[in-house]
């Protein structure tokens, strides 16, 4: 069996002459990155083509496609961007329907643009998450509820396809099985963004999830990097079933990915699948010990909590919960990131999230679980009130304001695509109420769209946005000008017309 790094090495150990790309040559005289260049290669002979793989490259394609059990699968050099890109514009005609979570990732809106298309919207339902004594409820965006797509597919019976995000960013997976079957009684094709749940379906004894592969997905697609040993950049696609055309999903793998594919990034995906085929059953018991490990010796905490795997079913999706009004998710990541050296993924109004994995090391997760403890049972308050210059520059001080938000149905006023592409204006803040938005306003993460292009901004949505921008929060689609003003792009229909 021939693994992709190991064929590179050997090419590099042959000492052929390299008279083509790339231009360090593999040499090892070429800077700091120049270990990493032995094998980087391009296309030559013998090494096969990610765009028409027949060779070393199909093989490790197989491998991963042997793991998830699909009926065909391709490497991903682009991200899960690339796969969703591909995935939305091979399922949907241009200018054709689909129905779509609005808890999906801003590529999927890139392709509904690139392909003009009328999106129907469904929300996922909301999952509230609180613990005896709690003063502080945590409210997240949950499941797409199986009624919630009966009810789409039955008012949009001409859309082509639907798109949903199980897991969520937070670790909440929908019933994949039970609406692949109700969308598919319609004959419409189901793409599920697996990008966060690339570990599921795969494990032992069910110690995760099940995943959308094996739940009767037509499209899946799954970021490598985010759960599993691979690096940036890399993730999988999974087609299965005779709903969708392979050939036209192969072109739109070509348009959306690089011609000169990374040898480095691929041999990371196959190091990744053959990790897993031969250490699964030790990486994801270590990741459920890890995980029971932060939940047992957390328990005792009074101000925070950590939801366990009842409520939070991905084991990689630890949530650090605050049970008291006092004490915002902001807090919880600023008081990790600054006092104890400790970087989460993300901050939401009521927790921080951070993402443990079999390959993280006991040292981090005790550090993790001190902390934890120890923030537990300080005076929140006095730490926060340490002035400003006890920072460094690229540190904020503690932010003590909670923020509470929620992705309103907006009502949408002319088409997204035209939206994008419209005469715009910017105006500040405080004069968007009632105006149509030329650009989406989002917090990342997780990058959900508060709003898009072509819908109309209510009051509510503006306090929203202006509280997310006091407290902290990192507010993409809003800009600030060297006064402090906030200004917002919408639609100029005065220079439309």
């Amino acid at each position: 069996m021939s693994y992709l790094y190991s064929e590179l090495k050997k090419l590099n150990e042959r000492n052929v002459a390299p008279f083509h790309m790339p231009g360090h040559k593999r040499s090892m005289d070429c800077g700091a990155m120049s270990d990493y260049y032995q094998i980087d290669i391009t296309e030559i002979d013998d090494y096969d083509n990610l765009h028409d793989a027949e060779g070393i490259i199909l093989e490790a394609e197989q491998r991963a496609n042997r793991l998830y059990g699909a009926d065909e699968t391709h490497f991903l050099v682009n991200g899960s961007t690339g796969g969703v890109l591909s995935a939305v514009c091979a399922s949907v005609k241009k200018r054709g329907k689909i129905i779509v979570s609005r808890n999906c990732h801003k590529s999927f809106y890139h392709a509904a643009y690139l392909n003009e298309l009328d999106m129907k919207f469904i929300y996922p339902d909301e999952k509230v998450i609180e613990r005896a004594g709690s003063r502080t409820p945590v409210k997240l965006m949950g499941e797409v509820s199986p009624e919630t797509i009966r009810k789409a597919v039955d008012e949009n019976p001409d859309a082509e396809a639907v798109f949903i995000t199980s897991p969520t960013y937070e670790g909440i997976p929908s019933d994949i099985k039970a609406i692949s079957e109700i969308v598919h009684e319609r004959n419409m094709i189901l793409i599920v963004d697996e990008a966060h749940g690339a570990h599921f379906g795969i494990a032992e004894n069910r110690t995760v999830p099940a995943g959308a592969v094996m739940q009767g997905t037509d499209i899946v697609i799954h970021s490598l990097h985010k759960t599993l040993a691979s690096m940036t950049q890399t993730a999988l696609i999974h087609v299965q079933g005779n709903r969708v055309n392979r050939e036209r999903l192969r072109r739109y793998l070509r348009i959306f990915q690089s011609s000169s594919p990374s040898y480095v990034l691929m041999s990371s995906m196959d190091s990744c699948i053959k990790d897993i085929t031969e250490r699964g059953h030790e990486i994801f018991s270590k990741l459920i010990s890890y995980r029971r490990q932060i939940e047992e010796e957390t328990k005792g905490c009074r101000r925070l909590f950590i939801p366990d795997m009842d409520q939070i079913e991905d084991p990689c999706k630890v949530l650090i919960c605050s049970g008291d009004p006092s004490v915002s998710g902001q807090q919880i990541y600023d008081i990790l990131r600054i006092e104890y050296n400790i970087q989460l993924e993300m901050a939401g109004d009521t927790y921080g999230l951070a993402i443990i994995t079999g390959y993280d090391s006991e040292q981090n997760i005790r550090r993790l679980i001190d902390a934890i403890n120890e923030i537990d049972s300080m005076n929140i308050q006095d730490l926060c009130a340490k002035k400003d210059e006890a920072f460094t520059h690229d540190q904020r001080p503690f932010d003590n304001k909670s923020v509470s938000i929620e992705y309103l149905e907006n009502e949408s006023v002319i088409p997204f695509s035209g939206a994008w592409d419209a005469e715009t204006e910017e105006v500040d803040i405080t004069e968007v109420t009632g105006r149509v938005s030329a650009e989406f306003i989002n917090l990342y993460p997780p990058g959900i769209p508060l709003i898009i292009p072509g819908e109309k901004f209510s009051r509510e949505l503006v306090v929203q946005i202006q509280n997310a921008i006091n407290a902290g929060m990192n507010v993409q689609g809003v800009s600030m000008t060297d006064n402090s003003e906030r200004k917002i792009k919408v639609i100029d229909f005065s220079a439309n017309n």
